[in-house]
């Protein structure tokens, strides 16, 4: 009876330590499908920054994650050393040399280490503090649920979650939040700065090279808040002049007869009510200049791709492409809503 009874015990024993040990196992292999998971190419990181605002931050960060690297290491020697090297010795230490221990290494080392790291934060909060000069180029960005509104002070026109900065050349932003609270987040160009309402903030930008950076709203704001992303492109001087010159022209006039039906469409129904066209009659401010949609990264503000099936069907109803969204579903007859999709795609 009692072998059969250790028997029995020693199999319980095995079978829950497989289990467990399953866990451990099932645990960390999630744990590195989320860690490789956050390292696709395609994924913006302040990690692999692209701006001088960025690479303080980069820098700071990798300063931390060595010191940490080392303080683990040496803790782990230690543990090691006192667990295999001083089992079964005779421990005890001499009057005085533990207190002088702990007053170096639990103490003096870490204060170190701490106001030099403390003096290398604020050298960069005033280098990140240190904004353009007055010449510099100036873009304001608004808020909204879940849209970025882009103007250029002096220039009767806007666009939608996409802004143009020259390459090497710091540009000044000026924030503010037509709503709740967001945030303005380009990792590889700037840490982020909060937008409050009732306040302009402010902040800057500068690309060392030409690309699209992706940005994002880093402060939850509500159900899309995932879906409030922006796109940063840097380029040469001449392309951004260009750029100012196309934000306050009027729009592209439609060239063939279903661009011409489009924008009868457009004009006449609920569309122009919210949105403005350049050179049109459309001269709605509740949702985003349409001007350039063409031209456009992206339906809603990172929700899908710009193309001709998802802007037809966010035209039909939005709330199946971005539940939550402001813009209702629009009354748009199904033979005249290729002509509409065609118009939006010409306008760039």
């Amino acid at each position: 009876m009692d072998t059969t009874r250790d028997a029995t015990n020693a199999g319980s024993r095995r079978s829950r330590r497989r289990r467990r040990n399953g866990r451990v196992v099932r645990m960390t292999l999630l744990a590195g499908v989320f860690l490789l998971g956050g390292c696709a190419g395609d994924a913006p990181s302040a990690l692999d920054p692209a701006g001088s605002g960025a690479a303080r931050v980069a820098n700071l960060w990798w300063l931390l994650f060595w010191i940490s690297t080392a303080v683990f290491v040496e803790v782990m020697a230690l543990l090691v050393w006192a667990l295999v090297f001083r089992r079964g010795r005779d421990t005890r230490v001499r009057h005085g040399q533990p207190l002088r221990f702990v007053a170096v290494a639990g103490a003096g080392l870490p204060l170190v280490i701490l106001v030099a790291v403390y003096a290398v934060g604020l050298r960069d909060l005033a280098a990140l503090g240190h904004g353009p000069g007055p010449q510099a180029p100036t873009i304001e960005v608004t808020g909204h649920k879940w849209w970025w509104e882009v103007r250029v002070p002096g220039i009767d026109g806007a666009t939608a979650n996409e802004l143009h900065i020259p390459v090497g050349e710091r540009v000044r932003v000026r924030l503010r939040t037509a709503d709740v609270l967001h945030s303005f987040w380009v990792p590889q160009l700037m840490p982020k700065t909060d937008l409050i309402a009732g306040e302009m903030r402010e902040t800057w930008l500068q690309a060392q090279r030409a690309g699209r950076y992706r940005g994002q709203c880093a402060e939850y704001c509500g159900t899309q808040h995932a879906h409030m992303a922006f796109l940063v492109v840097a380029e040469p001087r001449a392309d951004f002049d260009a750029w100012l010159a196309r934000l306050g022209s009027t729009a592209r006039q439609p060239e063939t007869d279903a661009q011409r039906r489009g924008q009868q469409a457009f004009v006449q129904a609920s569309c122009a009510g919210c949105h403005a066209i350049r050179g049109t009659p459309a001269d709605g401010r509740v949702g985003p200049d349409l001007s350039d949609v063409g031209s456009r990264w992206s339906i809603g503000a990172g929700a899908v791709p710009n193309d001709g099936g998802h802007l037809g069907g966010w035209i039909a109803n939005p709330q199946t492409v971005k539940p939550g969204a402001y813009m209702p579903p629009q009354p748009v007859e199904a033979a005249r809503l290729p002509d509409l999709v065609a118009y939006l795609q010409s306008l760039k």
